[in-house]
Protein backbone atom coordinates (compact mmCIF):
# COMPACT_ATOMS: atom_id res chain seq x y z
CA UNK A 1 0.00 0.00 0.00
CA UNK A 2 1.32 3.41 -0.97
CA UNK A 3 2.19 5.82 1.85
CA UNK A 4 -0.27 8.63 2.36
CA UNK A 5 0.69 12.24 1.67
CA UNK A 6 0.81 14.84 4.44
CA UNK A 7 -2.45 16.26 3.06
CA UNK A 8 -4.13 12.85 3.30
CA UNK A 9 -2.78 12.29 6.81
CA UNK A 10 -4.03 15.69 8.03
CA UNK A 11 -7.47 15.19 6.49
CA UNK A 12 -7.62 11.64 7.85
CA UNK A 13 -6.90 12.80 11.39
CA UNK A 14 -9.55 15.52 11.06
CA UNK A 15 -12.09 12.93 9.90
CA UNK A 16 -11.06 10.42 12.58
CA UNK A 17 -11.57 12.89 15.39
CA UNK A 18 -14.89 14.18 14.03
CA UNK A 19 -16.30 10.68 13.47
CA UNK A 20 -15.23 9.65 16.99
CA UNK A 21 -17.01 12.71 18.41
CA UNK A 22 -20.18 11.99 16.41
CA UNK A 23 -20.26 8.36 17.56
CA UNK A 24 -19.59 9.39 21.16
CA UNK A 25 -22.58 11.77 21.07
CA UNK A 26 -24.76 8.65 20.89
CA UNK A 27 -27.30 9.59 18.20
CA UNK A 28 -26.96 6.23 16.45
CA UNK A 29 -29.84 3.87 17.23
CA UNK A 30 -28.59 0.58 15.77
CA UNK A 31 -28.91 -2.40 18.12
CA UNK A 32 -25.37 -3.56 17.27
CA UNK A 33 -24.07 -0.32 18.77
CA UNK A 34 -26.09 -0.51 22.00
CA UNK A 35 -23.63 -0.70 24.87
CA UNK A 36 -20.66 -0.84 22.52
CA UNK A 37 -17.61 1.22 23.31
CA UNK A 38 -16.30 2.12 19.86
CA UNK A 39 -12.77 3.31 19.20
CA UNK A 40 -11.97 5.03 15.92
CA UNK A 41 -8.31 4.15 15.42
CA UNK A 42 -7.63 5.56 11.95
CA UNK A 43 -9.18 7.17 8.90
CA UNK A 44 -7.34 6.62 5.62
CA UNK A 45 -8.16 9.09 2.91
CA UNK A 46 -8.13 8.54 -0.84
CA UNK A 47 -5.72 10.80 -2.77
CA UNK A 48 -8.62 13.08 -3.86
CA UNK A 49 -9.97 13.15 -0.24
CA UNK A 50 -13.43 12.06 -1.47
CA UNK A 51 -13.36 8.68 0.27
CA UNK A 52 -12.36 7.71 3.80
CA UNK A 53 -11.85 4.21 5.13
CA UNK A 54 -12.45 4.41 8.86
CA UNK A 55 -11.02 1.67 11.07
CA UNK A 56 -12.97 0.93 14.25
CA UNK A 57 -12.61 -1.47 17.14
CA UNK A 58 -15.08 -2.36 19.84
CA UNK A 59 -14.09 -2.78 23.46
CA UNK A 60 -15.76 -5.30 25.71
CA UNK A 61 -18.22 -7.90 24.46
CA UNK A 62 -19.08 -6.20 21.16
CA UNK A 63 -18.12 -7.85 17.88
CA UNK A 64 -16.03 -5.38 15.85
CA UNK A 65 -17.38 -6.76 12.55
CA UNK A 66 -20.99 -6.14 13.65
CA UNK A 67 -20.05 -2.66 14.85
CA UNK A 68 -18.43 -1.85 11.48
CA UNK A 69 -21.53 -3.16 9.66
CA UNK A 70 -23.80 -1.01 11.83
CA UNK A 71 -21.66 2.06 11.18
CA UNK A 72 -21.78 1.35 7.43
CA UNK A 73 -25.59 1.27 7.67
CA UNK A 74 -25.43 4.68 9.38
CA UNK A 75 -22.82 6.10 6.97
CA UNK A 76 -25.26 8.54 5.37
CA UNK A 77 -26.18 10.06 8.72
CA UNK A 78 -22.53 10.14 9.78
CA UNK A 79 -21.53 11.89 6.54
CA UNK A 80 -24.18 14.59 7.09
CA UNK A 81 -22.95 15.17 10.62
CA UNK A 82 -19.35 15.14 9.40
CA UNK A 83 -20.16 17.86 6.84
CA UNK A 84 -21.29 20.09 9.72
CA UNK A 85 -18.12 19.55 11.74
CA UNK A 86 -15.25 19.65 9.27
CA UNK A 87 -14.07 22.20 6.75
CA UNK A 88 -13.07 20.27 3.63
CA UNK A 89 -13.97 21.03 0.03
CA UNK A 90 -15.84 17.71 -0.14
CA UNK A 91 -17.29 15.60 2.62
CA UNK A 92 -15.73 12.17 2.15
CA UNK A 93 -17.83 9.07 1.57
CA UNK A 94 -17.31 6.89 4.63
CA UNK A 95 -16.57 3.17 4.69
CA UNK A 96 -16.06 1.43 8.03
CA UNK A 97 -13.84 -1.60 8.60
CA UNK A 98 -13.13 -3.55 11.78
CA UNK A 99 -9.60 -2.88 13.00
CA UNK A 100 -8.07 -6.20 13.99
CA UNK A 101 -4.53 -4.94 14.55
CA UNK A 102 -4.91 -5.04 18.35
CA UNK A 103 -6.18 -8.64 18.23
CA UNK A 104 -3.28 -9.63 15.98
CA UNK A 105 -0.76 -8.01 18.34
CA UNK A 106 -2.31 -9.86 21.29
CA UNK A 107 -2.10 -13.14 19.40
CA UNK A 108 1.60 -12.53 18.60
CA UNK A 109 2.29 -11.80 22.28
CA UNK A 110 0.54 -15.04 23.27
CA UNK A 111 2.62 -17.04 20.78
CA UNK A 112 5.85 -15.44 22.01
CA UNK A 113 4.90 -16.30 25.61
CA UNK A 114 4.60 -20.04 24.88
CA UNK A 115 7.30 -22.03 26.73
CA UNK A 116 8.63 -23.71 23.57
CA UNK A 117 8.90 -20.42 21.70
CA UNK A 118 10.55 -18.70 24.67
CA UNK A 119 13.05 -21.56 24.91
CA UNK A 120 13.86 -21.29 21.18
CA UNK A 121 14.23 -17.51 21.43
CA UNK A 122 16.48 -17.81 24.49
CA UNK A 123 18.73 -20.35 22.73
CA UNK A 124 18.97 -18.02 19.74
CA UNK A 125 20.44 -15.29 21.97
CA UNK A 126 23.29 -17.57 23.10
CA UNK A 127 24.56 -18.32 19.59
Amino acid sequence: MKAQSQRQLRAGELVRRAVADIIREGHLRDGALTGASVTVSEARMSPDLRHATVFVSALGQSDPERVAEALNRAAGFLQKELARQIDLKFTPKLKFLADDRFDEATHIDEVLDRPGVKRDLDHGDKD
